[in-house]
């Protein structure tokens, strides 16, 4: 697996702050020991600070924002969780069209616990079978997809394949799988 995503740039947006840490953390490792370069999309350049539930956690460097960059300049985008994370980002134009590019071009994109918000609002998620933090089952199923309660869901009902996990507990399942979608 050393080398399953070399040569490979993977994006992860997330908002200046909210994200749930180790949902960007553990996933980001998994990219690295594959062979893949993560980057760090925000609406925001600086540093974002992360959260372990509702608590201030560490902080990341942003690589860059998403009025600069788009979907070109990577091979695939991770969305992590965190409640107030996907919150913020539906709320920006710029960080909803880079999520949406990513579905108009193709290109894989993983995402885990409350970070379907996002897709909601990019208007990706209908047609398409995922998971997520159960809260999110009504609005995703009244944005007409099919929700279902699994640890991971691979989903190739639309223009791209889309992998879904429901929460941290789920982490080695959801990161296995998107490096498996990811690599091809």
């Amino acid at each position: 697996m050393a080398t399953d995503l070399h040569g490979k740039t993977i994006a992860f947006l997330a908002a200046p702050e909210g994200v749930e840490q180790v949902e960007l953390t553990e996933p980001w490792k998994a990219v690295e020991q594959a062979g893949g370069q993560p980057r760090l999309v925000s609406t925001q350049s600086g540093r974002l600070q992360a959260f372990d539930h509702l608590d201030q956690a560490d902080t990341f460097p942003v690589d860059t924002t998403v009025d600069v960059s788009d979907s070109t300049e990577f091979d695939a985008l991770v969305l992590p969780g965190g409640v107030a994370n996907p919150d913020f980002l539906r709320m920006d134009e710029g960080a909803v069209a880079f999520v949406k590019a990513f579905f108009d071009a193709g290109k894989p994109v993983a995402a885990i616990c409350h970070a379907p918000w996002t897709l909601i609002e990019a208007d990706v998620v209908r047609g398409r079978v995922l998971t997520s933090w159960p809260s999110l089952r009504t609005d995703l199923r009244n944005a007409g997809a099919t929700w279902v309660d699994e640890e991971v869901k691979v989903c190739d009902h639309g223009n791209n394949v889309l992998v879904t996990s429901r929460k941290p507990d789920d982490l080695k399942a959801f990161c296995q799988a998107f490096v498996e979608v990811f690599k091809r």
